[in-house]
């Protein structure tokens, strides 16, 4: 089972971001095991090494070390990434969740309108050492007129999209994996234990 975490960059009711993520949870495909995060707006503001890390955020890191990957959707604002969500990654940062977690993104509008928030997003996500799987990285502009009544997002070519994202997220985390070394393979086979005399007159070899 791969566990992936969603995390919108939007505080906002009725976010287009949110409602993709929520479209994307509530559709996963089997082998996939996935939770929405919802507590961007009471994440308090970020201080440097606080120990111990207010609840929120202790919740957050849990969540995230849980998670084989972390898939954003962010809008962005006065040309950069959301501050609540530039807060978020920095709580990441500091307690060194990031090391090594995988990660993508859905953008939901037209090129041009986020590129600002994306490049940002990338950015933080390399400066805290997590993994970037662009082939799982998808770009979808979307219409808010699509989402419906329960916040979900009714555009076929979203769930269509999703399920190829869940395909290659599966397909990369998997490769990614290390092989078992050769030690750890022999133990899965039976010990034979030798019933006559050495061999080569006697002399162990």
């Amino acid at each position: 089972m791969t566990r992936v975490l969603l995390i919108s960059g939007s505080t906002r009711d009725g976010s287009l971001h949110t409602a993709a993520l929520r479209t994307a949870a509530r559709f996963a495909p089997p082998g996939l095991d996935v939770t929405l995060y919802t507590g961007l707006s009471g994440l308090p503001a970020f201080v440097p090494g606080e120990t111990p890390p207010p609840a929120p955020v202790a919740e957050l890191r849990r969540l995230v070390v849980a998670a084989d990957a972390l898939l954003f959707s962010t809008p962005e604002y006065a040309g950069a990434l959301p501050g609540s969500l530039k807060n978020l990654l920095d709580w990441l940062v500091d307690g060194g969740e990031l090391t090594g977690r995988a990660a993508a993104w859905l953008s939901v509008v037209a090129p041009g309108r986020d590129e600002g928030a994306r490049a940002g997003l990338e950015s933080v996500l390399g400066h805290g050492g997590a993994r970037l799987l662009r082939a799982a990285c998808v770009r979808l502009p979307l219409d808010i007129r699509t989402v419906d009544e329960h916040g979900l997002v009714d555009d076929p070519r979203l769930h269509t999209a999703l399920g190829d994202m869940a395909q290659a997220l599966v397909r990369v985390l998997a490769e990614a994996r290390p092989a078992p070394s050769w030690q750890v393979q022999s133990s899965l086979y039976p010990v034979i234990t030798p019933s006559g005399p050495p061999a080569f007159g006697g002399r162990p070899f």
